[in-house]
């Protein structure tokens, strides 16, 4: 045994000492790399928000300018490079684009139109902005990103009636029902029907519904 360690043996104090200055030691080069990890984890968030709020403030740029009448080529060709470092970095997964309910009441839709209204077709998840138009720019940013969940369209595919299918709880936020406000005002404006269906109808409800409909088309159309 070394002459070293017999001596701290000899000396208990002066073990314990030792110990504790080890211990204190150890703390202390723990707690600076931890403060070192930390500070390399703040920086990469900081500097990913800040790449994040460029990317967004070089969209808004563009938009605001595109209302105006500008063109800027440059700054759309960075703005998509942009996005496309973005998706590039990204992982992917594919998902369902309706919900089972969802499904559900396209399949009884589609049986429905089949019977009834051969001519017509039922669309899902369809975007405002491809089948809305307005020369007010602020109007139409507003729906642009907005979708209806079910879209009945006629032979020439032009939209005739919106079919949004309410869940349980879908009415609970003041948020949901303005979108929901905006949506029907919007598509009521453009002498698109606006439908809804809730959780609880049957089948029978919902041929109950697209009998309407056809009905009412018959008769405008006679009038």
């Amino acid at each position: 045994m070394p002459q070293e360690l017999l001596a701290l043996i000899d000396k208990p104090w002066l073990l314990i000492a030792v110990l504790a200055a080890g211990a204190v030691l150890g703390m202390g080069i723990e707690r600076s790399v931890e403060t070192s990890r930390r500070a390399e984890r703040r920086a990469y968030w900081q500097k990913r928000k800040a790449r994040t709020k460029q990317i967004a403030t070089r969209g808004n740029v563009l938009a605001f300018k595109r209302r105006a009448g500008q063109t800027d080529t440059k700054g759309r060709e960075d703005v998509a490079a942009d996005q496309l470092r973005a998706v590039m970095s990204a992982r992917f997964t594919a998902c369902a684009l309706l919900n089972a309910p969802e499904r559900r009441l396209l399949g009884v839709l589609e049986n429905c139109l089949a019977e009834q209204a051969p001519g017509w077709r039922c669309m899902a998840q369809v975007n405002l902005g491809e089948i809305l138009r307005s020369a007010d720019k602020d109007a139409y940013f507003a729906i642009n990103s907005k979708r209806v969940d079910l879209l009945i369209v006629d032979g020439e595919y032009k939209p005739l009636h919106a079919v949004e299918f309410q869940g349980t709880g879908h009415h609970l936020g003041a948020e949901t029902a303005a979108r929901d406000a905006t949506k029907r005002e919007a598509l009521r404006r453009a002498g698109i029907g606006y439908v809804e269906v809730a959780s609880g109808d049957t089948p029978a409800d919902v041929r109950a519904i697209v009998t309407k409909l056809v009905r009412q088309a018959g008769e405008t159309a006679s009038a």
